[in-house]
C-alpha cells in the first residue's frame, strides 16, 4: 500500500526521490556503478560485464528525461525540453500485479508491466518453458538465475516448499544498464531495497530489484516500461 513519506523515512539512510517534470535526487552515498549487457547470439551464455564506478556523492541528480548533456548526471534540460514526467505507475504492490505460472519445482511470478526488455530470461529456452515443463535440477537453476538477472524484477520465482522467494543478495546501490548489441542505453537499476518516493510524496513498495526509466519515453513513469528499445 501507498506510505505517506515521514512514515517511510525510517527504512535507511538511502533514498531517491523524484522530482516533479525533473531529476531523480538520489540521496545516502548511494553507490552508483555501469554494467553492460553481454550475451553471444544463441543466448547459450549472458552475463552482466562491469564497465564503470562512479566516485561517490552524497548526494545527486540523475536525469529522467534523457537529453542531459551530461548523462547520466541531470544539467536542466528537463526545462528546456519542457519534459513532462507525470507519474503513471501504480501503487499496487508486485504481487497483485503479477501473473502466477505454477510449475513441478518452481512458481513464476511475473508483471508484464515491469519489463525493461534485458532478455536474461531466453537463455535455454526461455524461462516461461523451464517453469512449465522441467523438474531437472540443471533446469531449477538455470530458472532461478534468469529470474536473478532481471533487472527490473518483472520475473520473481518462488520455491514451492516453503512460498518464499528465491531473491538474490544485493548492496544498495544504482547500475546504469548499457545494452551495445541493440545500441541503446538501458534503465536505471536500482538495487537491494532503495526507498523510492513520488513527486507527491508517496512512497513505491520497496524491492530488492526495480527498475526507472532514463528516456524519458515510458509510459509506466517512473519505472521502466522498454520504451528506450529501438522501435
Amino acid at each position: 500500500m501507498a506510505t505517506k513519506k515521514n512514515q517511510v523515512s525510517r527504512q535507511g539512510k538511502y533514498s531517491i526521490k523524484v522530482n516533479k517534470n525533473g531529476p531523480y535526487l538520489v540521496s545516502g552515498d548511494v553507490p552508483l556503478l555501469e554494467k553492460i549487457i553481454k550475451y553471444d547470439s544463441r543466448w547459450d551464455t549472458c552475463e552482466w560485464q562491469d564497465s564503470k564506478t562512479y566516485p561517490r556523492q552524497d548526494q545527486y541528480a540523475l536525469c529522467r528525461c534523457g537529453q542531459s548533456h551530461t548523462k547520466p548526471f541531470c544539467d536542466g534540460t528537463h526545462l528546456k525540453v519542457k519534459f513532462d514526467g507525470t507519474e503513471t505507475a501504480s501503487h499496487v504492490v508486485y504481487r497483485d500485479q503479477a501473473a502466477v505460472l505454477d510449475g513441478p519445482a518452481l512458481k513464476l511470478a511475473d508483471a508484464k508491466i515491469l519489463c525493461a526488455s534485458a532478455r536474461f530470461c531466453h537463455r535455454a529456452g526461455g524461462i516461461w518453458n523451464i517453469i512449465q515443463t522441467s523438474n531437472n535440477p540443471g533446469d531449477k537453476k538455470i530458472a532461478i538465475e534468469e529470474a536473478a538477472d532481471c533487472p527490473s524484477g518483472r520475473l520473481v520465482v518462488y520455491d514451492k516448499e516453503t512460498g518464499k522467494p528465491i531473491e538474490p543478495t544485493f548492496e544498495p546501490s544504482i547500475v546504469l544498464i548499457e545494452d551495445p548489441s541493440m545500441n541503446v542505453s538501458g534503465p536505471l537499476w536500482i538495487r537491494g531495497g532503495i526507498l523510492i518516493t513520488s513527486s507527491d510524496d508517496i512512497a513505491y513498495e520497496i524491492r530488492n530489484r526495480v527498475t526507472l526509466c532514463r528516456c524519458g519515453k515510458s509510459q509506466n513513469k517512473p519505472f521502466c516500461d522498454s520504451s528506450h528499445w529501438p522501435e
